[in-house]
């Protein structure tokens, strides 16, 4: 299977912003797209093996659910820190463009319409964010077989901590109803039950249909594209980040992600304690 991961990268220090790509030191964001690239790399290509002992070889492994990935990162002006990147340039394809900012997903959005016909998943993530599932495109295309391709399943984000009121912590929960009301109607089919593994899984429509991120099948990308609001710049779900990450396919697709009891069926790491660290301060933690 052939994968292409777009990626919107800028850092550009500042002492007021709300978001990792304006913090004061580029140590941590640094660390966090390293991450996000290696995982990639790690989980989803061809280049695994298993050390057979006994021959003194390396022998090639989990070829099965092994890729072909291609990873393209959109950045604005010189905002970014790719030349100071622990990795081979080799590992990524670098996509300059004089866009503002906050308005890079849209351009990720370009690349991918661009590569259309080149590939079997289109797929957009926030350079924060670090995959750990080996089976995640396997679960995304076992969803897709059951229930059809005009319904998305997104990933939960979390964030976790060695030392805080709580080791884990998924960031995404509900927003009050009217914030997406005008973009998707939640009751309409409003949960999906399936088994995997002789295990029942519960999928619902979320008031909070945001994950940063979005993976495509080749013909969910195709009929996007097709779409009349495809690529309109459109900034009004809570800010142009999130809308870039998320109102397009909320626009088009019947939005899922799997309920609280089983978040971690599909989920993807948030870089950072940005939010657990707010448990027990600005957020309340409820005794269970």
């Amino acid at each position: 299977m052939r994968i292409l991961f777009t990626i919107p990268h800028f850092f550009k220090p500042s002492e007021a912003g709300r978001y990792g790509s304006v913090c004061q030191t580029p140590q941590r964001r640094i660390q966090a797209l390293t991450s996000n690239l290696s995982t990639l790399h790690q989980l989803y290509n061809q280049s695994q093996c298993i050390i057979n002992i006994a021959q003194r070889l390396a022998l090639p492994a989990n070829q099965s659910q092994a890729h072909e990935i291609k990873i393209i990162i959109c950045t604005s002006h010189n905002y970014h820190l790719l030349n100071q990147l622990p990795l081979s340039p080799q590992l990524y394809s670098h996509h300059p463009t004089q866009a503002e900012p906050m308005l890079l997903g849209f351009e990720c959005q370009a690349v991918l319409r661009d590569c259309l016909g080149q590939y079997d998943y289109y797929c957009y993530l926030e350079d924060d964010l670090i995959l750990h599932d080996p089976w995640f495109f396997i679960k995304l295309k076992w969803f897709t077989q059951q229930v059809g391709e005009l319904n998305l399943l997104q990933p939960n984000r979390y964030e976790v901590s060695s030392h805080g009121v709580v080791h884990k912590a998924y960031i995404d929960g509900d927003l009050a109803p009217h914030v997406t009301a005008k973009f998707q109607n939640v009751q309409e089919q409003p949960e999906l039950i399936g088994t995997i593994m002789e295990t029942p899984v519960t999928f619902r429509r979320p008031l909070n249909p945001h994950s940063g991120c979005y993976f495509l099948t080749a013909n969910q990308m195709t009929y996007w594209a097709k779409q009349p609001y495809f690529l309109d710049r459109d900034t009004s779900f809570v800010g142009s980040l999130e809308s870039a990450a998320t109102l397009g396919i909320m626009k088009t697709f019947h939005i899922y992600k799997p309920t609280s009891h089983q978040a971690e069926f599909l989920e993807i790491q948030h870089f950072g304690m940005r939010f657990i660290n707010l448990i027990g301060n600005k957020v309340k933690k409820v005794c269970i």
